[in-house]
């Protein structure tokens, strides 16, 4: 029997309209509800493209949501194709590759700047009826009852001071990242391993073409990857030991190329170029509870992962589209979507995805940072075993993609209903 539902100003709020966010509001696009996504920042994608430009992996489960919310076209002349994995361990022999056409898809996945994919996304959101964006904004404080999330949100301005409005919804998403405000409104503890570690992120130009082969490199020093894209560049993450960072931000830009040429060897020819570099420290994190009552957790509000695979910004996609159809299906049914009975099935369902992946992500970073020789030896046995074993690789080939488990519609390549 459904539930009798108190007015309210919204029957969703997304705290948070970054890539995951507005992925969301997009999902719920034109969907018999009303939604509100508050972000803090004006996003400046009207800027020319730079050299710099931040890249992010997406898997082909993830080009299927896209596929199935409409936007794949828009998307598709923007991203450079996955058609290779090729994994390996510096100093030893063992090698896995994944190839596209083993695993029958057009490509394993996709490479897009931040600033392309968020061109995209919001010149949809500017066309949907049934959503408001709050921007520039943040969410400063929250209340909860039995029927509704009454919330407080500072709107910023350039010219005027700021504003005070009072919002009430009957569900309220965090997908305001790793150091969700929200969360933290609501003290909801988080499980967190630092890994001692830290990503430098940048961009390379190459000698030779990638030929749209990624890499995944061990060395002693730290996971080292390469993704491919437009213009004979390739995005590089390459995770270094905290107390080495600050050395390797000051080399030249020769030396640097020096020491990346002499790490991951020359399978790409010569790096001729590279561009500004940035650091972040690495934590694993996951929430202890990805939801409550009127609440849901997404994308790194929900869990932060080490960018080893590029399985971060997936696992928080494949989060959107399991949250987006339960709302749908049980909002049809004439539930209040804000229950926490009708909440819990979405987290029951990403709970096992979550593990995996985390799990999966975690044992790479530990397995392959120990040079303990019998250890290393055995990894060596298992890259050889995964490439001649088309079980073994399929199984790998299925994670990385996205494609693991129980999937839904939209990850699918369906629509919502």
């Amino acid at each position: 029997m459904a539930e009798k539902e108190a007015q309210t100003d919204f029957d969703l709020v997304i705290v948070g309209g970054g890539m995951v966010g507005a992925s969301l509001a997009c999902a719920l696009g034109n969907q018999p509800i009303k939604v509100a996504m508050v972000e803090a920042f004006n996003p400046k994608l009207d800027t020319p493209p730079s050299y710099d430009d931040r890249a992010i992996a997406l898997s082909y489960g993830t080009s299927q949501i896209f596929r199935a919310l409409g936007l794949w076209e828009q998307l598709a002349p923007n991203t450079t194709a996955i058609k290779q994995i090729h994994v390996s361990d510096r100093g030893h022999l063992g090698v896995t590759r994944i190839d596209h056409k083993e695993e029958h898809v057009e490509a394993l996945g996709y490479v897009i700047t931040a600033r392309d994919l968020g061109q995209v996304l919001y010149s949809v959101l500017s066309q949907y009826r049934n959503l408001e964006i709050v921007k520039p904004a943040q969410l400063t404080d929250l209340t909860i009852s039995d029927t509704n999330v009454n919330t407080t949100i500072t709107i910023n301005s350039d010219t005027a001071e700021p504003t005070t409005k009072f919002v009430s919804t009957k569900l309220l998403v965090a997908a305001d990242g790793g150091n969700s405000s929200v969360r933290q409104l609501l003290n909801i503890d988080a499980q967190q391993h630092d890994y001692q570690q830290t990503a430098i992120t940048t961009n390379v130009s190459i000698a030779r073409p990638h030929n749209n082969m990624a890499y995944e490199r061990f060395t002693a020093q730290g996971p080292l990857a390469l993704l491919p894209m437009a213009g004979e560049r390739c995005s590089l993450v390459w995770t270094r030991k905290q107390d080495e960072v600050q050395s390797i931000l000051e080399l030249s830009d020769e030396e640097f190329l020096q020491q990346l040429q002499k790490e991951f060897g020359n399978r790409l020819g010569q790096f001729t170029r590279v561009g500004q570099r940035q650091a972040y420290p690495l934590k694993l994190l996951k929430a202890n509870a990805q939801v409550q009552k009127r609440v849901a957790l997404i994308g790194n509000a929900a869990h932060t992962l080490h960018p080893i695979a590029g399985q971060g910004f997936n696992l928080g996609m494949r989060d959107v589209a399991t949250l987006a159809q339960i709302i749908i299906e049980q909002h049809q049914a004439g539930y209040d979507i804000g229950l926490l009975r009708v909440l819990q099935p979405y987290q029951q369902w990403r709970q096992q995805d979550h593990q995996r992946i985390i799990g999966f992500t975690d044992s790479l970073v530990k397995i392959f940072s120990n040079r303990f020789a019998p250890l290393a030896l055995a990894r060596n046995i298992g890259l050889v075993a995964t490439d001649i074993i088309p079980p073994l690789k399929h199984l790998l080939a299925e994670h990385t993609m996205g494609m693991a488990g129980k999937l839904p519609r939209l990850a699918r390549g369906l629509p919502l209903q």
